[in-house]
């Protein structure tokens, strides 16, 4: 019997010390945070879903938020300490923490190593000091340039986080920031569109006009850059967003994407444990009042149907480079293959250079990409 792949880990901090314009992560502001009272919630919730998931071996843990680089260096050690009792840790487990460029932050980048974090997740956004100031961001660029300096020196693993597709940005203006970007000699860069969420207080400034958004096609021209000049610095995408050398891809994330299994705790954490979906609630008052009556946070725990689970599988693999092995999923599912897509809308759209077939692999190509949520719509059957 082939071994189960080894199983992720997320801990959600849900703290920030200000909403960014453009966020709707579950993060919350708060004067004050009781640091015992939450090392000991976290670890509380860390211990139910282990007892769920026992005899597994831990191939990533992934610190997010929020930001959870305002999290004290003794509880990330105490956390790390407490995955390691309850399951065995790979030898190359990747411990990720995102963090932010402010200058408080970075200077605790060394204790958070020492803790056992060995890869950082910097949210520098832009090397713009006007772009920051319009994305919400605490810090400016030369601050954001000494925090990755400090990253660098504290762990091998260094991954960058860059907003595009902002207002009045032009194909010019991402060229050379990009090139600066790629300059940097991190092997993994998170480049994401600038999306105008409900409920954000963007979504509020477009609607009363304050600024228009980027229009579709030159969001397109922007995105077919960004593909282009990071498969020329060897940094391609392996994920629609995400561009990494080779090897050093996101371990956690692909996890994710490949439909693994992943404990996550903390408030508004998912979950995916077997057959089954969990969400723990969402507000932190909500999240350590549950924990106190149930011993754990959850909100939410049910079983996936079959076609359920094949449905995730697909909408998340195709996300990928590498695709989705149809036969792996239809056999892991148990979910017949032949129900799985509309090969109709396959044939379509692969005679369009949208989709290609490998064998068994079913890949969406750079050029779908660009249309991945109407594609998924289309072929996704289950």
């Amino acid at each position: 019997m082939t071994a189960p792949a080894p199983l992720a880990l997320y801990i959600h901090w849900p703290f920030c010390v200000a909403k960014c314009p453009y966020c709707d992560f579950n993060s919350h502001v708060r004067e004050t945070i009781d640091q015992t009272l939450w090392r000991e919630a976290l670890l509380r919730d860390l211990a139910h879903e282990a007892a769920l998931l026992p005899g597994r071996q831990l191939g990533s843990i992934f610190f997010g938020g929020g930001t959870p680089s305002l999290m004290p260096p003794e509880t990330i050690a105490a956390l790390i300490d407490a995955a390691a009792g309850h399951w065995s840790f790979a030898d190359d487990i990747e411990i990720s923490m995102e963090a932010n460029p402010n200058s408080a932050e970075a200077a605790r980048f060394a204790a958070v190593a020492q803790a056992g974090v060995n890869r950082l997740s910097l949210g520098l956004q832009a090397l713009d000091d006007a772009a920051l100031r319009f994305l919400g961001r605490a810090h400016d660029v030369a601050e954001g340039l000494a925090a990755l300096d400090a990253a660098q020196r504290s762990v091998d693993r260094v991954s960058i986080d860059l907003i595009y597709a902002r207002p009045g940005q032009s194909l010019a203006d991402w060229d050379s920031e990009l090139t600066r970007a790629l300059g940097f000699g991190t092997d993994h860069l998170s480049l994401y569109q600038l999306t105008i969420e409900p409920g954000t207080r963007f979504e509020t400034d477009v609607r009363k006009g304050d600024f228009t958004p980027t229009d579709p096609d030159e969001a397109a021209d922007l995105f077919e850059l960004t593909q282009a000049m990071t498969t020329a610095a060897r940094r391609p995408a392996y994920e629609v967003s995400n561009h990494a050398a080779p090897g050093q891809e996101s371990r956690h994330n692909l996890a994710y994407w490949r439909y693994g299994d992943y404990a996550g705790i903390g408030p508004g954490a998912h979950g995916r444990r077997g057959s089954h979906a969990t969400v723990r609630h969402k507000k932190p008052e909500n999240w350590l009042s549950a924990l106190e009556r149930n011993g754990h946070g959850l909100a939410e725990e049910r079983a996936l149907p079959p076609a359920e689970q094949a449905g995730e599988a697909l909408m998340m693999g195709l996300r990928l480079a590498e695709g989705v092995d149809l036969a792996a999923l239809a056999a892991r599912t148990g979910v017949a293959r032949e129900t799985l897509l509309d090969e109709t809308a396959v044939a379509r759209l692969a005679g369009h250079g949208l989709l290609v077939r490998e064998g068994d692999r079913l890949i969406v190509t750079p050029q779908g990409m660009l249309l991945l949520d109407g594609i998924l719509a289309e072929i996704v059957a289950v």
